[in-house]
């Protein structure tokens, strides 16, 4: 039987926690497998494109356990009362190939993003940091704030949003938060001193959001809207004057930000940063650039954290897999009947 995380299953799961409780055990499995980053097998996820969005696969393995992840990108989906992501996952076990868990990835796939995105300002955002300037305010956008404030230390979130009714959501959503709210007239005027500054956006195209002369020196940004071949946030001018840091180098310079760049345009891996064989900030005044575009081993922590946190207690189980008595008698499977007690039959009479 393979244990099964349905939408409910980990709501539940996450209200036990609560929100930030598991952002931040979520963090720490993402700090810890970035750590062991060369125990891993590496690989850009396969994607599949059409003129309305991508569907992607992401595997990874650290030889113990393997793990995927399957999910689309289709920005035109809220149009029509769908969204623009959703995925689910599974966890198996390399010894046996067998899968130990099932799991939806929609919800688990929006923490998990803001868990990474909070992980790198951990390391390249100046350390009094408290202003966060949000540009976008889709479906990603209060776990992104949730995530700083609870990292990062988060007091002040500024958003810009040309589609006023998404403002307005995350002002009604982020209300209880706890944190400052400011409702910015432009994106200009959003990132204006803000010392990290997010951009989510879900247009698919090349796009300049920002631009540098709209940064104050030493700014944070958290680049995590562009994930596909053509679609950027970031004006080039700003990857010419900031470091840059990215998960996997060959994926990356297909879907990030740095497709605009030449191909030996220099860039660090974030996980260098955490061994210590890289820099990050080197000083107060530089402008950082984490270019996200999502990777699996941020997968297979947050699959690796649900599993762990939901070892006891009641789980949901399905017979993915057939339980049989003679492994080399599958085919019996397939054409034995369940047990069935038959009714007696009545005497005939003479």
């Amino acid at each position: 039987m393979t244990q099964f995380i349905g939408i409910e299953d980990l709501k539940r799961l996450v209200r036990t926690t609560g929100t930030k409780g598991f952002l931040k055990q979520l963090t720490d499995y993402i700090r810890a497998d970035f750590g062991r980053w060369p125990e891993f097998e590496k690989s850009a996820r396969v994607a599949s494109h059409s003129a309305k969005g991508v569907i992607e696969l992401m595997p990874t393995s650290d030889g113990t356990l393997y793990s995927f992840k399957y999910v689309n990108g289709h920005p035109g989906n809220p149009a029509s009362g769908k969204l623009t992501v959703t995925g689910f996952g599974v966890l198996a076990d390399v010894a046996t190939g067998y899968p130990l868990l099932i799991s939806e990835m929609t919800l688990l796939t929006a923490l998990r993003t803001a868990a990474t995105s909070a992980f790198a300002a951990s390391l390249l955002a100046r350390p009094e940091s408290r202003t966060l300037a949000l540009i976008g305010t889709g479906a990603q956008s209060e776990f992104q704030a949730l995530a700083f404030q609870a990292i990062i230390g988060i007091e002040e979130i500024r958003v810009y949003d040309p589609d006023p009714l998404a403002v307005e959501k995350f002002m009604a959503n982020a209300a209880g938060f706890g944190l400052r709210l400011i409702r910015a007239g432009s994106a200009r005027e959003a990132v204006a001193g803000a010392d990290i500054v997010t951009v989510a956006t879900a247009v698919k195209g090349r796009a300049a959001v920002i631009t540098a002369d709209m940064l104050s020196p030493g700014t944070h940004i958290n680049a995590i809207g562009g994930d596909c071949p053509g679609k950027t946030e970031l004006h080039r001018d700003i990857l010419e004057r900031a470091r840059v840091f990215v998960e996997f180098t060959p994926q990356t310079r297909v879907e990030g930000e740095i497709q605009q760049m030449e191909a030996d345009y220099p860039v660090t891996e974030l996980w260098e940063v955490l061994a210590g064989s890289r820099f990050g900030r080197t000083d107060a005044d530089e402008i950082t650039v984490f270019d996200s575009v999502g990777f699996a081993i941020e997968d297979f922590s947050a699959l690796r954290l649900v599993h762990d946190l939901t070892r006891s207690g009641p789980k949901h189980m399905l017979d993915l897999v057939p339980d049989v008595a003679d492994p080399k008698n599958l085919y019996g499977e397939l054409v034995s009947e369940p047990h069935r007690v038959l009714p007696a039959r009545t005497p005939e009479i003479a």
